[in-house]
């Protein structure tokens, strides 16, 4: 292992100016603490750095990481700073005394999209692209596609809202969502409220291509207009909208309750 106890090191330098651009387009991306960084290893395998906090060495869960990393990875490629320096990388007030750096994978678009995917049209809140992500997951869609103007899936903010969501979906981003729709085998579905059924009184296909729009302007115009199933999500008049994270959990699990009943 690697030690490295001054900010003034040409790597760590190096890794200062990878933390401001953390997983954009064609950047590294880094993953903060013992969760997402054992769900990697755990489905990705090694990383291309691990950097450790000297002082929580001793804490099981970050020891238990390092053994498994040992057996795997170079040692040049396992760095070891004082906590004051991981603070210099990480997002987070109180990080966990790790960060992985790791490649993000870059799927192929399939040919042809014969299952249910999700599609997001410029959703810019990073938060709202994390739980989404991990929605995605838990109801059993394995492949997300992001237009150019949504936020970048794997910065800091998407990756703590999926919460390893990541790795156990095909992420594709600043994707041509229109170019896609030729490719359907399955329905496209949008959520708007114009000439929309209510989503509990709608027959839900067994696969289709949901897509969810832009927090304040929705589904574009050009994607409503090719979509073969358009619905809505009843609620109170209390409140304006519903929050796009959440009318993508409803719309996948009800599709998944459906499916279920048949």
């Amino acid at each position: 292992m690697k030690h490295i106890a001054s900010r003034d090191n040409p790597q760590f330098k190096q890794l200062q100016r990878l933390a401001q651009h953390a997983g954009r387009r064609g950047e590294r991306a880094i993953l903060e603490g013992v969760h997402l960084c054992q769900s990697w290893l755990s489905l990705a395998g090694a990383p291309a750095l691990a950097v450790f906090a000297e002082e929580r060495l001793e804490r099981p869960e970050l020891a238990d990481l390092l053994r498994g990393l040992s057996d795997t990875m170079a040692a040049r490629d396992i760095l070891i700073v004082p906590t004051t320096l991981l603070k210099h990388l990480e997002t987070v007030e109180t990080g966990q005394g790790v960060i992985f750096v790791v490649d993000p994978p870059v799927p192929t678009l399939p040919e042809r999209f014969d299952e249910s995917t999700v599609w997001l049209d410029r959703v810019q809140d990073p938060g709202n692209v994390g739980t989404i992500l991990r929605v995605c997951a838990a109801a059993g869609v394995g492949r997300v596609l992001l237009s150019t103007g949504c936020a970048a899936a794997w910065s800091p903010k998407v990756l703590r809202g999926g919460q390893g969501a990541h790795f156990a979906l095909k992420v594709h981003e600043h994707v041509d969502l229109i170019s896609c729709v030729e490719r359907l085998d399955v329905p496209l579905a949008v959520t708007t409220l114009d000439q929309a059924e209510d989503l509990y009184s709608t027959a839900l296909p067994s696969a289709c291509a949901w897509v969810l729009g832009h927090e304040g302007q929705g589904v574009s115009a050009e994607l409503q207009a090719r979509a073969k199933l358009r619905v809505r999500i009843d609620h109170s008049p209390k409140v304006e909208s519903l929050n796009v994270g959440i009318a993508t959990a409803l719309c996948l699990f009800e599709q998944r309750r459906q499916n279920a009943l048949r």
